[in-house]
């Protein structure tokens, strides 16, 4: 069998047969990388110690130590911290930090023996919807390479459906991982905040950024999402292990429901709708009941998002002034230094949504705004825990399109309706699926959304891999 079309428990089972080493399929993978990276531009960096991980890996496999995500190939979103390699962001004004410790998720991969393959592309300070704003050019889609990947995860969703990892992991804060998995036609999984640690992720908006794996399959995400969804001392807000224990949530899932006011809004294409019915057949078929549900303030998810989400980032992004870290430029005094480091070392983008989160954050806005929508989103988080004592699991499209031409979202209001299906998960704070649904005529993905309660990753598991199924 190809070595890159073996999903993670095949390819543990050969390394447990001998079927195959470490190094041939890292060797694999990286000649994919090497003959289709310069079109595609997923990754920014591929590793220079590869050969000691393969190393380790093989060490571990031969004495009987080996994990399910030991020899797996692993890439990572420049966001992520990794030791002694760059952490930029896609961003010019980190263009040339080295990061001094490794995230947790890192930690844990290290010890388990995955190989990391090298760091991914994606849209500067993970501020975009299409991995256009990075510092380092555009990624392409290699569905079509006319098309955006998504974002701002699009190095990560490039590199699986590629072929160039086996496994990626992204960030996300509103959809950066489930809506460029769509459009890449693989998996997403944006974990119950909290559940994974953020200790060496870069803060964007620290209330609603979680890390959560991109992959070719259901099962796949599952193995990752177990590896790397642990309790961390080093993450204050990290859910302890006495809360895990504790929750009763578990995998069945019987009925389904759809918020059809949120399918009602402007801007959603009918091909996506066509879709969307065409796969609620399919679970009806399957003997899954299905019902409409009401979720009345999930209409308002997206302007909540954007305000608290820039509100958080502008103070996040406060600490990138030229005098830690970063690129920094010499301005006639300390204030002239802030200006034009930040205005040489921020993207238009970033500084687009600095200057929003200020704003909403400003005396005699805070109330009208920040304080208005944090209200809004403690009551979107009660109407879901409502809606979850009805219905074992929400479903909806993942994006309101197929993934668009470059260039196509020239207005910032157009592009940030891509995450009109994504960001209520976020909002509540709980987990969500995108699970590839079919095809349009030219070829370009569909995605299935799940949604399911706090803590019930299990579900979107059973639920995502009968689906999968299915398709």
């Amino acid at each position: 069998m190809d070595i890159l079309n073996l999903d993670i428990q095949k390819l543990g089972q050969g390394y447990k047969n001998g079927d195959y080493k470490v190094v041939d399929v890292v060797a694999a993978y990286k000649k994919n990388i090497t003959d289709k990276n310069d079109d595609i531009n997923a990754f920014l960096e591929i590793f220079d110690d590869l050969d000691q991980q393969v190393e380790r890996a093989q060490k571990m496999i031969d004495e009987g130590n080996a994990t399910q995500m030991t020899g797996v190939p692993v890439a990572v979103k420049d966001n992520i911290l990794i030791k002694d390699h760059i952490s930029s962001a896609a961003s010019h004004i980190l263009k040339t930090h080295k990061a001094t410790y490794d995230a947790t998720v890192i930690v844990i991969l290290k010890e388990q023996g995955a190989i990391l393959l090298g760091r991914t592309n994606m849209d500067e300070f993970a501020m975009g919807s299409s991995t256009e704003t990075s510092y380092y050019g555009a990624t392409k889609n290699p569905v079509d390479t006319s098309r955006v990947p998504g974002g701002s995860s699009g190095g990560s969703a490039s590199s699986v459906a590629m072929n160039g990892a086996l496994v990626s992991l992204g960030s996300d804060t509103g959809g950066s991982v489930r809506q460029p998995a769509s459009f890449c036609g693989v998996v997403g999984l944006c974990p119950t905040y909290a559940s994974v640690s953020r200790h060496g992720l870069m803060a964007m908006a620290s209330s609603l950024d979680v890390i959560g794996p991109i992959t070719k399959s259901v099962a796949d995400a599952e193995i990752v999402f177990n590896a790397i969804g642990k309790p961390d001392t080093n993450d204050s807000t990290c859910i302890s292990q006495a809360i895990r224990d504790e929750d009763t949530t578990n995998g069945e899932v019987k009925k389904i429901g759809v918020p059809r006011a949120l399918l009602a809004m402007d801007g959603i294409e009918t091909e996506v709708l066509e879709n969307f019915e065409a796969s609620l057949e399919k679970l009806r078929s399957a003997g899954y009941e299905v019902v409409d549900i009401e979720l009345p303030l999930i209409t308002y998810a997206l302007p909540i998002y954007y305000i608290i989400q820039p509100a958080e980032a502008s103070s996040n992004l406060a600490r990138y002034d030229g005098v830690r870290y970063g690129v920094r430029k010499e301005g006639e005094n300390l204030l002239d230094t802030y200006l034009d480091t930040k205005t040489e070392g921020f993207g238009k983008e970033v500084q687009r949504r600095i200057m929003l989160g200020t704003y909403v954050l400003s005396h005699g806005y805070y109330d009208a705004y920040y304080n208005k929508a944090t209200s809004l989103r403690k009551k979107l988080r009660m109407e879901f825990d409502e809606v979850f004592k009805q219905v074992d699991i929400v479903v909806t499209p993942t994006t309101p399109s197929v993934a668009f031409k470059f260039g196509e979202k020239s207005d910032p209001v157009a592009m940030y309706m891509s995450d009109i299906f994504t960001v209520p998960a976020n909002i509540a704070s709980i987990p969500a699926l995108s699970v590839p649904s079919g095809n349009n005529n030219d070829g370009m993905p569909f995605g299935l959304h799940m949604i399911a309660p706090f803590l019930g990753e299990a579900k979107l598991f059973t639920l995502g891999k009968d689906f999968e199924s299915r398709v």
